[in-house]
Parts: C-alpha cells; sequence; structure tokens
C-alpha cells in the first residue's frame, strides 16, 4: 500500500519513506521553500561539484526532520536538480507540513497587507 497525501513530495511505500526534492544551488542561504508539484523545494549555497549540493540537501533535510544524516540516501539524480531521496526511518510529516502551511499563510497575509497598502 502507498501513501501520497495531497500532491505532497514523500511517499510511504512497503514500510519506506520516499522523498521527492527540486533544489535550487547557488542560493543566498539553505532553506525549504516550499512545496510544488509534488516535490520539496530546496534552496541551498553549495556549489553542484564533486558532491557538495547533495551534502548540503542531506544536511538541511536532516536537520528538518529531525533524523541522522546516515538515514537519508539519495537514490536518483546524483547531478540533476530532481532528486528522490529514500529514508531508513519512519518519520511524522505532519508537523512540518504545518510548519510550511503556516509560512505560506504568512506570506500570503504580508502580501495581501502590502497590496492594500499600495
Amino acid at each position: 500500500m502507498s501513501t501520497n497525501i495531497n500532491n505532497s513530495f514523500f511517499e510511504k511505500k512497503d514500510g519506506v519513506i520516499f522523498i521527492r526534492v527540486k533544489v535550487t544551488t547557488k542560493a543566498s542561504k539553505n532553506a525549504v521553500t516550499g512545496i510544488k508539484n509534488g516535490e520539496l523545494l530546496v534552496n541551498v549555497t553549495a556549489v553542484p561539484e564533486n558532491g557538495k549540493a547533495n551534502e548540503a540537501i542531506v544536511k538541511l533535510l536532516s536537520k528538518m526532520f529531525k533524523c541522522a544524516k546516515t538515514k537519508l540516501n539519495l537514490i536518483l539524480g546524483e547531478k540533476s536538480r530532481n532528486k528522490l531521496f529514500r529514508v531508513d526511518e519512519d518519520l511524522d510529516f505532519s508537523k512540518f507540513m504545518q510548519d510550511i502551511n503556516s509560512e505560506k499563510n504568512k506570506k500570503k497575509a504580508k502580501n495581501k497587507k502590502e497590496t492594500r497598502e499600495n
């Protein structure tokens, strides 16, 4: 049985979690910027050379999801912007999803306020 909720960036299949990521390298800061088209949007400051960007992504995701870096394994997209990670740990994404949605709502409210002021 597989679970794919609301065009989400992750899928649970046979007890294994897969995370789809779209990366922007050479960004101004390391950050998860949202979810779009079933992919987690990630910015990293690292350059895409010698695996530096992939290492930065693993470090960022392990911090975001509070799991060990060794539990995140890149299985597709080593040299691509679109990546697929396998997570060897059962993660609860509900808190992360609440935080992402909260941040999205804050941005919408700020944009509406700025539009009204102009």
